[in-house]
Order: C-alpha cells, then sequence, then structure tokens
C-alpha cells in the first residue's frame, strides 16, 4: 500500500479586514433620522417655542398665573367651558361618596357617623369644588383644622384654598420650589400659606407676601403630576384654551352678523347715473325709510327694491363648532355629546362606546381623588374619632380601610339593565354586594332594608285581611320568582 504524503500549505497573507463604522454596511452609509427633527425652516417656524426647561421651571409661578388667569376667564364666560368642567366635577364627584368599612356593628356605626359629619361639613360639596379648581387652576389646595362650630361631635372642618394662596419668597432656597418645601427624598413637607389672597381688594393695605409655613399633615394638595419632577399643577384646559377663546369669538361674530342682516328690510338700488332726475329722492350715501306692517310702498322709477340676504350662520356653522368642542374636549377624555350636552347625532351604541373610555379616565381620576384627599381626611377624622369614642387599639385597626363607592350612571334602557343584572346574578358573575357597591350604596343596609320592608308588608296584609274577617294568607310579593320545571323523559324502548 502506498503511503500518502501530506503537505502544509504555504502560509497565505493575511487578508486585510475593514473596520466598518457604525451607520455603515457593506460600504454603505446608512443615515437614520427623524423627520420632526429636521432642522428646516418649516420646522423651526413649527416649533419655534420650544424648550428644555424642567417640570418646575417651565411651570414657573408666572407661567401658571397667566394660564390660570385665562382659563378662569374662560369658564365664567364661555358656556361649553364652563359646562365642561361643572359637569366633570359632578361625574367624578357626584352627589356623595358612599364610604364601607366592613358589616360588624362598629363598622357600621362608623360610616354613619363619618357619613352625619360629612353632611355637616359640606364635604363633597367642597370636594366638587375642588375638582372644578383642578381643572380650571390645575391644583386644588385645603386646610385641615378645628372649626367649633361644626354641628358635630367631631369637630374637624376643611377650608378650601386658591392655588394662588401657595406661593414661595421670592429667593427660595434649594429645599423650596414655589411655596413647598421638600425633605432629601422629595417629599413635601410643609406649605407656605399667603395670610390674604394676593388679588383681595380688601387686603391692598396689608403686605402681601406675608406667609406661614403649615405642615403636610394640614395641607391636601389635590393635583395631577404631568412630568417627573412636577410639583405644581397647571391648568387641564390649557390645551384648548385658546379654542375656547376662538369659540367665543366666532359665535359672538356669527350673531352679531345675522343679527344686523336682521335688522335690514331690504335694500333700494339703481343703475342709473349719479346726476339722473330719479336719483334726487336717494341722493344721500345712506338713507332709511320706516315701514309699517301690511303696507304698500312705491319708488321712482329706475330704482329697485329686494330683501337683504343674510349671508351668517352658514351651512358648516354648526358642525364646525361641534368639531372644535370635541377637540376641546378631547384633553379631559369626555366624548362629545356630554361636553355639548346634545346626544342627538347619536345610537345606543356609539354613546355607550364613547363612555367607555371617558368611564375610564373618571376612575383614574377617583384614585387620585381617594389618594390625594380621601383618605388623608377620612384618618384625620378617625384619629379625632376614636379619641371621642375612646375606642380601643382593636377597634381602630378594624377602622382603618375605608372603601370608596360613588353613585353609579343611570342606564338608558333600565330594562335592559334589570335583565343583564339579573343574568349576571343568576350565574355568579355578579354579587349583591358588587350590585349596590357599583350604585354608591351598602349592601349590608340595603338588604336589611328590603327584609324589614318584607316583614313590614307581611305585618300590614294580614292585618287587613283580619279587619276583613278573612283567615291569614301569604303576603303577595310582586317579584317574580323563577322556577324551573324539570320534564322526566321515559325511554320506552
Amino acid at each position: 500500500m502506498a503511503r500518502k504524503t501530506y503537505t502544509q500549505p504555504a502560509k497565505s497573507k493575511p487578508i486585510p479586514r475593514k473596520v466598518v463604522k457604525a451607520g455603515d454596511l457593506n460600504g454603505r452609509t446608512i443615515r437614520g433620522r427623524y423627520d420632526a427633527a429636521s432642522k428646516t425652516n418649516e420646522n423651526a417656524n413649527l416649533w419655534s417655542n420650544t424648550d428644555s426647561l424642567s417640570a418646575a421651571q417651565a411651570n414657573s409661578p408666572s407661567v401658571r398665573k397667566i394660564i390660570r388667569d385665562r382659563a378662569r376667564y374662560e369658564v365664567a364666560n364661555n358656556s361649553y367651558a364652563a359646562g365642561i368642567v361643572k359637569t366633570l366635577a359632578n361625574d367624578v364627584i357626584g352627589p356623595k361618596i358612599q364610604i364601607q368599612l366592613g358589616n360588624s356593628p362598629d363598622q357600621q356605626q362608623a360610616e354613619l357617623d363619618f357619613s352625619a359629619w360629612a353632611k355637616a361639613t359640606g364635604l363633597f360639596a367642597k370636594l366638587r369644588t375642588m375638582r372644578k379648581a383642578k381643572t380650571t387652576d390645575g391644583e386644588s389646595f385645603a386646610q385641615m383644622f378645628t372649626n367649633p362650630f361644626i354641628e358635630n361631635d367631631i369637630k374637624l372642618d376643611i377650608l378650601l384654598l386658591e392655588c394662588d394662596m401657595i406661593e414661595g419668597y421670592f429667593l427660595s432656597k434649594d429645599s423650596e420650589i414655589d411655596g413647598i418645601k421638600f425633605d432629601r427624598f422629595n417629599n413635601p413637607i410643609s406649605y407656605r400659606v399667603l395670610t390674604s389672597h394676593p388679588g383681595d381688594y380688601r387686603n391692598l393695605k396689608s403686605l402681601k407676601t406675608a406667609g406661614t409655613w403649615i405642615k403636610r399633615k394640614f395641607i391636601l394638595h389635590y393635583f395631577d403630576s404631568d412630568r417627573p419632577g412636577q410639583v405644581r399643577g397647571v391648568s387641564e384646559i390649557v390645551a384648548p384654551l385658546s379654542l375656547f377663546g376662538q369659540v367665543r369669538q366666532y359665535t359672538a361674530a356669527v350673531v352679531t352678523t345675522a343679527t344686523r342682516a336682521a335688522e335690514i328690510s331690504g335694500i333700494i338700488k339703481t343703475n342709473l347715473l349719479p346726476d339722473g332726475e330719479a336719483a334726487v329722492a336717494f341722493d344721500e350715501p345712506a338713507v332709511t325709510i320706516d315701514i309699517g306692517r301690511n303696507e304698500l310702498i312705491s319708488i321712482p322709477d329706475g330704482w329697485d327694491m329686494a330683501q337683504f340676504k343674510a349671508e351668517q350662520p352658514t351651512d358648516t356653522y354648526k358642525e364646525f363648532k361641534a368639531e372644535i368642542i370635541n377637540e376641546a374636549a378631547r384633553c379631559l377624555n369626555m366624548p362629545a355629546n356630554v361636553a355639548m350636552g346634545n346626544s342627538s347625532g347619536y345610537n345606543y351604541a356609539s354613546g355607550r362606546l364613547d363612555f367607555q373610555t371617558y368611564d375610564r379616565s373618571i376612575d383614574v381620576d377617583r384614585d387620585g381623588l381617594e389618594r390625594d384627599v380621601l383618605d388623608r381626611i377620612y384618618r384625620a377624622w378617625l384619629e379625632e374619632y376614636a379619641q371621642f369614642k375612646a375606642l380601643n387599639r382593636t377597634i381602630e385597626v378594624s377602622l382603618l380601610s375605608p372603601l370608596w363607592f360613588y353613585s353609579g350612571r343611570g342606564h338608558v334602557d333600565p330594562k335592559k339593565e334589570a335583565d343583564a343584572d339579573n343574568s349576571r346574578l343568576n350565574n355568579g358573575t355578579l354579587t349583591k354586594g358588587d350590585y349596590w357597591a357599583e350604585q354608591g350604596q351598602d349592601a349590608q343596609r340595603k338588604e336589611e332594608q328590603r327584609i324589614e320592608e318584607m316583614i313590614i308588608g307581611e305585618v300590614m296584609w294580614n292585618k287587613a285581611r283580619e279587619k276583613a274577617e278573612l283567615d291569614p294568607a301569604p303576603y303577595p310579593y310582586t317579584s317574580a320568582i323563577e322556577t324551573t320545571q324539570v320534564v322526566e323523559v321515559i325511554d320506552n324502548e
């Protein structure tokens, strides 16, 4: 067998490698970019007012004051803006908010006592005012204090403060931003509350800059932060603020034009030369003639009379206003029919669909309300309530976890809603507790009331039968009881 000889190949020269730089592939340069980042004249004009300020600096006191004053003006003078602000407050807060602590006698009694205190202090009306201020001003403040004149055993009260009254020094320290002091963990620890409102004419002679630092324990600050590092709120309608002003101006212009056109019954015109004989009677630049009702008028030869044609409002006036209001309310996630107070162009399905986004936004809003306002108010109330009632620690701990339930929205078709609720109750996807919670009611109290009404009805029924000398009989309840008939099928085969 011949032996194979293996020879080592000669070493070849190394192939030079090309260094591929970033953005270069196979010798082709790739340039990725955004159109919005292009430095063109069009983009420069479009975003000429952009800046890189921090959240605190961008929302400086002077900027917030200008926006706040203009927003207040629009809400005070624009019916749509006022309606949007009021509707949002009514939807978020409602007529009242039901607190639920549990089913024990102590918890039930605490619920009743808190509701009585809330009614005595006008708590829910104040919460609606805070929500309206949050929409218009961007934030709302309140101070918890002791009011000896409250007609309740608990003397805790809530004093609403306009955001104008929370103001810092002109030269503030590093730990202070716009009237709020922070600790090293950026937690607010105190607020500087002015002794008088800066815009109150009754205090023009006083020192407006005088203020008192109040601990955070007694101050409620209700606002939404849109940027990291933001410590003060900006009007929630700042984006559509100019739209509200334009709608108001456009409406006034259309109404004025239509009014002027309606005041002119007609016009008289001629094609004659100015020196014509027939033009002598109407040789003034503007001549008005009073015409009575059911009268005839004669005009000189060569002249013609025609009714003045009104050009406003145009056919697109309604659609234009609806589009502007829809855009203005979008920043609040409010449907157009709610913002305009008109659902004539909606059907049932589209109305329900639009409300899904709105209801989700309200749920998120209520979460912030509970965190920043309701829970803190309740803890302050419980602290005083526990002392007044001399509660032991066990009972006090059982009252530490409140749940808040809000009034539900009425259904367009109550029968469909009732049928759907019955189906969910029967198949176990809905409990009575959840049902009454959606209505803002306490399930246990409602069940006790239902049973009590049944017993009272039974007693009154039997008394009436006894008075009529009839034998006792079961009370004819009006609620239908569904029964299922079971049919047994026998297979003879």
